[in-house]
């Protein structure tokens, strides 16, 4: 038996089971089995609105009535393009009931970005934030290039009434040629949807990530999969019905949909949403709400132990915090601990395993790599195994760096439509991570470096092909190529070189310029730099690496 089959890491669990037994077999029947338990428990905590699972029950069979009435059928996709607002909730509850299907959009797509997502996913009816309409999604739908027929719009306005101009719309923002989500819900009240229930190997979301050709994929989350990683985060953190999840991480993410979203549906207990993350805000929230669990990017809480005025007692209320989709350095775990009195835990997984494959256990600290100095990023959580290959696929011993390898119940069964994407990444069911790392000899899991090109920037993917495609767009640009740098904020930070044409002309900000009205915000350079020549193998293929290493 090889050192990963033994499963050291068991050693650390504590009182935490090797495995569990999941309780719901799809991501509906989880949800419809806490509103049976208690329909009156707070699901939403929005600014001033508080939604109970009765209120979000009826909200979402209301809507999935309104999407059949427009032709939504079993199997359909619903698109959902809002922030952490209460419609995110539900419109994927309604999806659901509808007998389809959400695609989770990320709301600082552009119009280039949110074309693909919606012709890629066929979806035919989208959810959409009123200002996201009117700047990009009716170009959008206008031209054509989707499936979509029927366009819900609401409002971040929707439900509450504090207004916060931190980060609400300072203007009603108009809706031409729309439905309006809260007339809908009014006009569809007291109908229930009619679809055959889901199954588990049905597709709950789907959520796109970045591959090795720099087209998004479709993973495919399906509700058996979510069911089983929400289960894995309230069993692993001790979540019962008196704890409250503070929305960290962006709902669309798959940290926020499972760690967030999901996990709160199935305690059942408070989700407390504030639009967007906005650090002053979000301490406001924390104060008044006083949530006892959160999940997000490590930029996530530099922000926040940066607000003026934040003590220790703001974060009084929190039993666990955990850090996930980007490193967290020590140094700024021992900041954060010293400002607020909390270790923040860490937590490891990608999309396709639809969150957490590794955790540290509450109240454990991780191990620090003495020869790197990274932070482990914890333990195989239950019924989880993880092996380090190298390039062959053959196991390397225990402390040998090679590409982290995951199978579990949580890992997808593929990406959507894309049969040759799904079998090289997924061979045998086992998720090739792409990620490189090592198991020390006592079960505990470190990464140390990526192996494709893959851009981390506070917890984002950018894809260099992608931004480099952009760039090939403007008429001055004869070669570039893009590359992570560090950034002290953000992990990584998007950077790019490029070569100009002959006798053109085109500052360094020009290029930041032509990106970023083209690109999402986390995706377009913060650096360009012009070169006269780009680095290139005797074959022509650009060096990204040198470029890095310079």
């Amino acid at each position: 038996m090889s050192s990963y089959a033994r499963r050291p890491w068991l050693a650390h669990y504590g009182d935490l089971p090797a495995d569990i037994e999941v309780e719901h077999g799809t991501a509906l029947e989880m949800f419809r089995a806490s509103v049976a338990r208690a329909p009156g428990t707070t699901a939403i905590r929005y600014f001033d609105a508080e939604l109970t699972l009765a209120d979000v029950d009826s909200a979402s069979d209301a809507l999935a009535v309104a999407l059949q009435d427009g032709g939504f059928r079993s199997g359909d996709r619903l698109g959902v393009y809002v922030q952490n607002d209460p419609a995110f909730v539900i419109a994927v509850v309604a999806a659901w009931k509808a007998g389809g299907a959400a695609v989770v959009i990320n709301p600082m797509n552009k119009a280039r970005e949110l074309t693909y997502l919606l012709a890629d996913s066929g979806a035919t009816a989208l959810v959409c934030l009123d200002e996201l309409h009117e700047s990009v999604a009716a170009e959008v739908l206008a031209s054509g290039a989707t499936r979509v027929l029927t366009v819900i719009t609401c409002s971040a306005r929707d439900w509450q009434t504090r207004d916060d101009p931190r980060v609400l719309p300072q203007r009603e923002v108009r809706r031409g040629g729309t439905l309006d989500l809260l007339e809908l819900l009014d006009r569809c009240a007291g109908r229930t949807p009619v679809a055959d229930p889901p199954s588990p190997d049905d597709v709950a979301v789907l959520t796109y990530t970045s591959g090795t050709t720099g087209e998004p994929k479709g993973a495919m989350n399906t509700h058996a999969v979510i069911a089983f990683n929400a289960q894995a985060f309230r069993d692993w953190m001790g979540m019962t019905p008196d704890d409250s999840v503070l929305a960290v991480a962006p709902l669309f993410h798959i940290t926020g949909l499972v760690g967030h979203f999901a996990l709160a549906l199935l305690v059942p207990c408070p989700l407390v949403l504030t639009h967007r993350f906005q650090p002053e805000v979000v301490l406001d929230a924390i104060r008044e709400h006083r949530p006892t669990f959160t999940v997000g990017a490590i930029t996530a809480f530099i922000a926040l132990s940066g607000v003026e005025g934040l003590t220790a007692e703001d974060f009084r209320s929190f039993r666990l915090v955990y850090s996930g989709g980007a490193p967290v350095p020590p140094a700024v775990n021992q900041q954060f601990l010293e400002r607020t009195g909390h270790y923040i835990h860490n937590a490891y997984g990608l999309t396709e395993s639809t969150s957490i494959t590794h955790l540290v256990p509450p109240g454990a600290r991780a191990p620090v790599d003495p020869t790197s100095g990274a932070l482990s990023i914890g333990l195989p959580i239950f019924g989880t195994s993880v092996r380090i290959l190298d390039d062959s696929g053959e196991e390397v011993p225990v402390g040998e760096v090679g590409e982290i390898a995951i199978a579990g119940r949580q890992v997808v069964p593929g990406y959507w439509g894309k049969p040759e994407a799904t079998a090289a990444a997924l061979p045998g069911g086992e998720l090739r991570t792409g990620d490189v790392g090592f198991m020390d000899a006592d079960g505990w899991f470190y990464v140390v470096d990526r192996k494709k090109d893959m851009i981390n920037a506070a917890g984002y993917k950018v894809w260099p092909r992608e931004v480099e495609d952009v760039l090939y767009d403007h008429p001055a640009v004869l070669e570039a190529a893009v590359v992570g740098v560090p950034d002290p904020y953000r992990g990584e930070t998007v950077k790019a070189f490029v070569v100009l044409k002959p006798g053109a002309a085109a500052t360094e900000e020009d290029l930041v310029d032509h990106c970023k009205a083209r690109l999402a915000a986390y995706k377009y350079p913060r650096q360009v730099q012009l070169v006269p020549e780009l680095p290139k193998t005797p074959t022509g293929k650009i060096l990204r690496r040198q470029l890095r290493d310079q």
